[in-house]
């Protein structure tokens, strides 16, 4: 079989106009870079070489700091940012702003020697983040039509989620290999994954310039003010569907992130070792990458509504089950639902978002729900990290909880406005 053809036939599920396809592998390289600093970061601050003011902050509470900090402040400006891209009409600008200061502050790890210094450099961080998010899936609504905004969303996804999930694993060979010898120089592990970081960001921030541009059909609305609508102003439901659907985020996220503070009491529950709960922490990310795309695709064909409405009634059990189970192997394949009932959630709700915003409006409309993604992502493992002392099951009881909520509210707030008479097409065919 010729290569080109094969080729082809690999990409045939991800088929989607060439420039989401380019930002989803930007998103990737960029997703790659970031997430090295994950893993890095925590054994950067716990070597030799920062030290300084602690200001009477433990290690794992300066730890908590730098990591919390850059999620906080990447959610906290996401209106901001995706608001002024509507104001502008201009994405890009505002992807490679964010990329170009993802870039640097990267590099300037290198030379950070203080806990201060690493504090204000995520932080950096986060707000440049905050630059990219908004004005990436904003591009990627404008560039679809409302029958394939589902799958554009998921091929999106499924491309950031791999550089995401990629990154951690390469960045603990990269550190524990080093240092390096280049030539007359010598380069330690943690230098060496800061540049890994640098160059990612920088092949992103290449990639965005040689091969993104605007829609035409983008437009300024530079009339918008920076609030959010709470309540629904056509007046038939109580609140506004947008909101719902970041709010329902929210929960999800939230419930999901529970899992990743309490290592060491999941592990002593299920006499189990660091092996076993990295493969249950990458199932969720699995599942994900596995099923963005072609539930994506789906949503375009079937509605937004039923998949958001399964996904958050899945993660009920898939989460509270996580509180009681004695095995690995049980906790492995609750994690694995937990991702299934994500990926039904998330490319759907941000097609569905983008089927109501106006005109203008998607970096505005669509960062209520990647903001409120965001902040769950922050307050999970706060949450389970303050649980947990109450019992092992407490925190994954309070994560149904907000599951629970977010199903009923999506389920009484959120309605469809996708017909779905079309016939779903085979991938591949003529």
């Amino acid at each position: 079989m010729p290569v080109r053809t094969l080729l082809e036939k690999l990409l045939a599920p991800f088929a989607v106009d060439r420039r989401v396809l380019a930002l989803a592998f930007a998103r990737m390289a960029d997703g790659i870079g970031n997430s090295f600093l994950i893993v890095v970061i925590p054994l950067y601050v716990g070597s030799d070489i920062v030290g300084g003011a602690t200001f009477g902050l433990g290690e794992s509470m300066i730890i908590g700091i730098i990591l919390s900090l850059f999620g906080f402040l990447n959610s906290t400006f996401q209106p901001l940012t995706g608001r002024l891209s509507d104001r502008y009409g201009r994405r890009k600008l505002f992807i490679l702003i964010g990329l170009g200061g993802l870039a640097v502050t990267n590099l300037t790890y290198v030379f950070a020697r203080s806990y201060v210094e690493l504090v204000v450099i995520r932080g950096l961080q986060g707000v440049s983040v905050a630059f990219i998010i908004p004005a990436s899936v904003a591009l990627v609504n404008e560039l679809a039509t409302t029958d394939e905004r589902g799958g554009n969303m998921g091929v999106y996804n499924t491309f950031r989620l791999i550089g995401f999930g990629a990154g951690p694993v390469a960045a603990g060979t990269v550190v524990n290999l080093g240092p390096y010898a280049l030539g007359r120089t010598t380069i330690t592990g943690y230098d060496a994954a800061f540049y890994v970081a640098t160059v990612a960001a920088a092949v992103s921030y290449l990639m965005v310039t040689a091969l993104i541009t605007d829609p035409e059909s983008t437009e300024a609305n530079a009339g918008a003010d920076l609030s959010i609508d709470v309540f629904d102003r056509s007046g038939s439901n109580l609140l506004d569907p947008i909101f719902t659907l970041g709010v329902a985020s929210l929960f999800m996220a939230t419930a999901i992130a529970l899992f990743a503070t309490i290592q060491p009491q999941i592990n002593a529950r299920l006499e189990q070792g660091a092996t076993w709960f990295g493969l249950q922490f990458a199932a969720f990310v699995v599942a994900q990458i596995l099923l963005q795309t072609p539930i994506g695709r789906a949503c375009d064909h079937y509605g937004r509504r039923p998949f958001i409405v399964g996904g958050m009634v899945l993660l009920i059990p898939a989460t509270l089950v996580q509180g009681f189970v004695t095995t690995s192997e049980t906790m492995f394949v609750a994690r694995l639902l937990q991702g299934i009932a994500g990926a039904m959630v998330f490319a759907p709700s941000l097609a569905l978002a983008g089927d109501l915003a106006g005109k203008g409006e998607s970096g505005s409309k669509l960062s209520v729900l990647t903001m409120a993604f965001g902040f769950g992502i922050a307050l999970g493992p706060l949450s389970s990290g303050a649980l947990v002392q109450y019992g092992f099951a407490v925190p994954f009881v309070f994560g149904t909880a907000l599951a629970t909520l977010g199903a009923i509210l999506v389920y009484t707030q959120v309605e469809e406005t996708l017909e779905t008479t079309a016939p779903v097409p085979v991938v591949g065919g003529d």
